[in-house]
């Protein structure tokens, strides 16, 4: 399953499947047994048999094999004369009667050659009217498959109730499209696979250029944008009665696939959940947005949401953020379950363990969030702050308020509360918001989007935050400078290298957290320790957790520094060595002094004095965060002030390096850089300024008639 596509990977639960083979697949052009497409059929639902699934078939082609069949008999048994007639139309019952014996026979002959065991089962519309009937087949059904025999069930259209078949589709079925829908309800199915002579469903004919193929369906956003073509060239419905019936047994929880029954091993590709054929699934919704909005239009629909936003009182931008506090408690069960799908899916792709971790919203995670969302709301209002008042000229004064940076960009991997966290400081800022997540967590993302969304009253508009899928890359969202204000990424040093060098607008963030910790030759070695493993342990796959050690050299022979390591040992920390500390202990060298584990591992070295750890530091460092552990306070002094970097410690754990911790309420991410924000960046760091002058008629004209005072005046 490692190349499971994102909205497949409900399949790993996949046990009972209906496929249901379509006319178009079962016959030739000429109308003859199309026997190379059965015998690949039946070699797939012998490899799902012995894989342990349960497989149910509905097949089509009876009238179609019986018409064939009538119709060379009638020219056997016709005179010239009788040729020479009109000719005319074979009835479809009788088709039917005739066929049905010749189809399930093949079907017989090629599953016993491949050692399965296959059932006929003839159903009409009218015996599902009967509720004791249903019970006798699903019993039935059960039994089958707990001997690994293959239901075969095919409409009974010798004794249909309808008169015309191929047109009448009054009934609880009307085709075994819909056959296959109904018995996706009865039968209890994981999953419906409908097979078409068609890659799946397309935007138009697939005939036509311009069409395109439908991964997902998404009935608010192509219902309305889907034209059909012909109907099947020897069948009842085609794509139209394939789409009805996909409804219909999605919407009571099977999903559904359509593919192509001529591709080669289509049934278990769509089983591996590979991205073929078009899939309808009842929460397909919440994976996509209804409405294909691009990058550009979400931008200004934020724009304008967010000068909604800020012309509410401060109570009520308040509310709104209590309100996402407790949308969130209350969809806690659906965010953690679509978070586990996530995981699941990562694990099985191969993900990096320190990925998963961060992808992972552990328990009391949600609660956490909304306690912090609600401090924010509790916070002083930032917007409309007056920082400074003066007096221009006689009743001519001059504000310096606080507003809104306007959109922000937020470019994102794997940390869903990271989301969450943007979200809140997005709406106590007043400013819009865009988040493009990765593709890892996307469900976790969406279903989070949509609970927070839910809870912006309508005269805001919930256009205020856009989540923008894949449809749009990164690079083409980094163009957008004229409508994005501030992009901050948070991911790998990858993904923010690679923002920093592409793009015109303003980048907040830092590409790499490689945070250190000094012990300095007079330090408490038992403070120390704690310090380190806290650091080192709490949460290794974080930006501020310790990536490099370095020890005073006087402290090679210590016992407190052999307890401090044996204790991160015992922890299961991997220590490697600086080109000192790798012959003094004998350890494993380091394959850089700037390197970022996220993990369960770091680097030691050993520095001769606070400057030379200093050096090391602006060397080998990120400007994250960096610690010392000392009782000199002097020294203390020295590495505080000469260290620079976003946030600096003095007998405190990195990991204090968050903007929750600071009191900031939530923090878009740390800073590195040296634009108007370092370190965690809460509401503050998504502001700036604008000024605002109030006068009584004044005008320049050369400066002849005006009196500059430029007079500080009190705030108000």
């Amino acid at each position: 399953m490692a190349t499971a596509d994102r909205t497949r990977s409900f399949m790993k639960d996949v046990k009972r499947v209906i496929i249901k083979v379509g006319t178009a697949v079962v016959t030739r052009h000429d109308g003859r047994l199309a026997l190379g497409r059965l015998g690949a059929l039946c070699e797939q639902v012998k490899e799902l048999n012995a894989l342990g699934y349960e497989v149910i078939i509905v097949t089509s082609g009876a009238v179609g094999v019986g018409k064939q069949r009538l119709k060379y008999r009638k020219l056997v048994n016709s005179s010239f004369a009788d040729l020479q007639k009109p000719q005319m139309e074979l009835d479809g019952k009788a088709c039917a009667a005739v066929g049905q014996s010749g189809l399930m026979a093949l079907y017989d002959m090629l599953f016993t050659q491949l050692d399965v065991s296959s059932s006929q089962l003839l159903v009409t519309d009218s015996d599902f009217e009967n509720p004791n009937f249903r019970e006798r087949l699903r019993e039935t059904v059960e039994s089958l498959l707990d001997l690994k025999v293959v239901p075969i069930f095919n409409e009974n259209d010798a004794i249909s109730t309808r008169k015309a078949p191929y047109e009448d589709s009054s009934g609880i079925f009307w085709d075994n499209d819909s056959l296959a829908g109904l018995l996706a309800i009865e039968l209890k199915a994981d999953l419906l696979v409908l097979l078409s002579d068609v890659d799946g469903l397309y935007s138009g004919p697939p005939s036509e250029p311009q069409s395109k193929i439908i991964h997902t369906y998404i009935k608010e956003k192509h219902h309305n944008e889907i034209t059909f073509g012909d109907k099947s060239r020897v069948g009842r419905g085609g794509m139209t009665a394939k789409v009805k019936a996909a409804f219909v047994a999605s919407n009571s929880g099977t999903p559904v696939v359509i593919t192509s029954g001529f591709a080669s091993q289509s049934i278990v590709r769509v089983l591996q959940g590979e991205k073929i054929g078009t899939l309808f699934h009842k929460d397909a919704s919440l994976w996509e947005p209804s409405k294909d909005v691009s990058a550009r239009e979400m931008a200004l629909g934020a724009r304008e949401s967010s000068r909604r936003l800020q012309n509410l009182s401060s109570d009520e931008r308040k509310k709104i953020l209590l309100d996402v506090a407790d949308a969130l408690e209350e969809n806690v069960d659906l965010i953690r379950t679509e978070n586990e799908i996530d995981v699941s899916a990562a694990q099985e792709a191969g993900y990096e363990p320190s990925l998963v971790a961060r992808l992972t919203l552990k328990p009391g995670k949600i609660a956490s969030l909304a306690k912090s969302i609600r401090t924010l709301a509790y916070m002083e209002d930032p917007i409309n702050q007056i920082i400074k008042r003066t007096e221009v000229a006689e009743d001519l004064v001059l504000e310096k308020t606080s507003c809104p940076l306007g959109v922000l960009l937020i470019v994102f991997e794997s940390r869903p509360d990271a989301l969450v966290q943007i979200a809140s400081l997005a709406i106590r800022s007043g400013n819009g918001l865009l988040l493009k997540g990765g593709k890892e967590a996307m469900r976790s993302n969406t279903i989070l989007h949509k609970v927070i969304t839910s809870a912006i009253p309508s005269n805001v508009g919930e256009k205020l935050i856009g989540l923008v899928t894949s449809r749009d890359e990164i690079a083409d969202l980094l163009k957008l400078d004229d409508v994005i204000d501030l992009v901050i990424p948070r991911g790998s040093n990858k993904l923010v290298s690679q923002i920093k060098s592409s793009t015109k607008i303003p980048v907040l963030g830092h590409a790499d957290g490689i945070c250190h910790v000094y012990i300095d030759k007079s330090a408490d070695m038992n403070m120390a320790k704690r310090i380190v493993l806290d650091a080192k342990i709490d949460y290794p796959a974080a930006c501020n957790a310790m990536e490099t050690l370095l020890v005073h050299k006087d402290l090679i022979n210590a016992p407190g520094l052999d307890d401090l390591l044996l204790a991160l040992k015992t922890e299961g920390v991997a220590i490697y060595g600086g080109p000192v500390a790798h012959e003094l202990l004998c350890i494993p060298k380091a394959d850089s002094l700037h390197h970022e584990y996220s993990s369960m591992a770091c680097t030691i070295e050993f520095v001769d004095d606070v400057q030379s750890a200093i050096d090391h530091i602006h060397r080998y460092g990120s400007a994250h965060t960096d610690c010392i552990v000392t009782t000199d306070d002097k020294v203390a002094e020295t590495f505080l002030r000469q260290v620079d970097s976003a946030a600096v410690f003095y007998n405190a754990s990195t990991r204090f390096s968050d903007g929750a911790r600071f009191g900031l309420g939530a923090e878009v991410g740390i800073s590195t850089g040296r634009i108007h924000a370092r370190g965690p960046v809460g509401v503050e760091g998504l502001l700036t300024t604008r000024w605002i002058m109030r006068g009584s008629g004044q005008v320049v004209n050369g400066d002849k008639d005006i009196a500059y005072t430029h007079k500080n005046l009190p705030l108000q």
